[in-house]
């Protein structure tokens, strides 16, 4: 029969460095801890007798599970019945490496749009002053001299607290992370320090899984109100209508926006004010506690002005000063995030633009920015929120001249019936060509463009180098495919 351990007993291992933990039975040496947490599509506990064929020596499981094993496993099995699996692997993870002591300073950014652009203008104004910076997010997991690709914006615990660890041996003072509300309810970011942490925005997105907009902002909420550290740095979007009701939660935080709203505490908010925005970037003017400055940035459009609002905001919530942001300055941008492609002398644009407003913004700032005719390519990704397909389409219709629909990710889904969801929302396109191959759609919208001052926005995808199709990943990158179409005609 299974002998019967505490959890205290396994954090003491764990700390002791006597054995490791894992909840991926693939993974597990021998005398390892194996947690066997129930997932979204399967349950860890399939995976138990993997694991001790593999060498564990305890297992973590509810209760339930627990019982059943006792009476067929031998003695040298222990067994830790937990009722919350998902916080057990981030206890032990905090155990396991040392994180509880960690010097570096962890700072999280969540919202629907904005986070990898934020991480990424913190990341420039941290290294511009000097600090070695960690980032976790969308596009990658970097710290100086290691860099991976980045399978999940915001990955499992174990994963985190382990790069956490890195970063401190490697000297990282600073690590800006994305944090998703999947990763909030699904507690990837218990037990983590955050000193710091920014609300960009809410819109509709993910409603696949949190059903409506209040579950979505609750999970939001939680990384301000709920996760350690109630004395960390707080930075909220006063502009959007949530992080309104945030800031009524959290009346320590720093509001930011370009709007004086009525009522709210103006001495402690930053306040913005767009001075220029062109096809060169954007000028911007910010007052806060009595203090103003300026800032150029080769950026484009209002919600790029409001990446910078809010990365200044938190800044100032660490304790840096507005001398602090000329590190911001020469910030070009992300990958994927209107990012131009050189497309033979043409306006092209990627961007990860993939819900309604996010599509709706960059279509704003590209107008503003000069250009007379947009022509937008966009898609929408399969199984996911289908209540957002045709309100993307809207977005098209409303802010561009010229609408290409085709596939995103498609997955398991149809690609002509997820066009077939999004087409309600563009009747009232003024032109429309659908192209379920978005490679010819590419092509076709070239074609649509000439140089002067038109512009393609491709978007959905940004940095993303693959098209899911039927579950498999295929190599596809908007960037690669504008510049060979380019170089294959002469007339793109």
């Amino acid at each position: 029969m299974a002998s019967v351990v505490a959890f205290a007993e396994l954090e003491s291992k764990l700390k002791e460095g006597v054995c490791g933990v894992q909840t991926d039975s693939r993974k597990i040496q021998a005398g390892d801890i194996f947690l066997a947490v129930p997932g979204e599509t399967e349950d860890g506990a399939k995976y138990i007798d993997d694991a001790l064929g593999r060498g564990a020596k305890s297992i973590v499981a509810c209760e339930s599970v627990c019982t059943e094993l006792s009476g067929r496993l031998p003695s040298d099995v222990a067994l830790c019945a937990q009722t919350d699996l998902r916080e057990a692997v981030a206890k032990l993870a905090v155990a396991r490496y040392h994180t509880d002591t960690l010097k570096l300073k962890l700072l999280g950014v969540t919202g629907t749009n904005g986070k990898t652009t934020a991480t990424y203008l913190m990341e420039a104004l941290l290294t511009a002053l000097g600090e070695k910076v960690g980032v976790l997010g969308t596009v990658s997991y970097r710290w100086p001299g290691h860099e991976e690709a980045a399978p999940l914006t915001t990955p499992d615990p174990l994963s985190i607290h382990a790069m956490l660890a890195e970063m401190e041996k490697a000297g990282v003072g600073y690590c800006v992370m994305e944090v998703s509300s999947h990763a909030i309810l699904q507690k990837r970011v218990a037990c983590l320090p955050f000193a710091g942490a920014a609300f960009t925005n809410l819109t509709q997105d993910h409603l696949d899984f949190h059903k409506t907009m209040d579950a979505y902002f609750a999970a939001k909420a939680k990384l301000f109100c709920e996760l350690p550290r109630p004395d960390k740095a707080m930075a909220i979007n006063g502009d959007d209508q949530y992080g309104q009701k945030l800031l009524a939660l959290c009346p320590k935080a720093i509001g930011f926006g370009f709007v004086d709203h009525p009522g709210s505490q103006t001495d402690q908010n930053l306040h913005g004010q767009i001075m220029r925005q062109d096809t060169q970037g954007l000028s911007l003017r910010m007052r806060y506690q009595g203090r103003e400055w300026e800032l150029q940035s080769p950026l484009i459009g209002a919600f790029n002005a409001a990446n910078l609002l809010t990365v200044q905001a938190l800044a100032l919530g660490l304790g840096f000063s507005e001398k602090a942001f000329d590190g911001l300055s020469g910030f070009a941008g992300v990958r994927g995030r209107l990012e131009r492609v050189k497309a033979g002398g043409r306006h092209v644009f990627v961007d990860y633009a993939h819900t309604p407003d996010a599509l709706e913004n960059v279509l704003k700032a590209l107008r503003k920015a000069g250009f007379q005719r947009i022509v937008a390519l966009f898609g929408c990704g399969g199984n996911r929120d289908r209540g957002k397909r045709p309100l993307m389409g809207e977005a098209v219709a409303k802010y561009a001249d010229v609408a290409v629909l085709t596939s995103d990710n498609p997955r398991f889904e149809d690609p002509k019936a997820i066009i077939e969801d999004v087409l309600p929302g563009l009747t009232g396109a003024r032109e429309l060509y659908v192209e379920p191959d978005r490679r010819l759609a590419t092509k076709l919208a070239l074609g649509l463009i000439a140089k002067d001052c038109d512009c393609l926005l491709i978007a959905g995808k940004g940095h993303e180098d693959y098209q899911i199709i039927q579950g498999k990943r295929h190599h596809y990158s908007d960037q690669e495919v504008v510049s060979e179409l380019s170089r294959a005609d002469a007339s793109f």
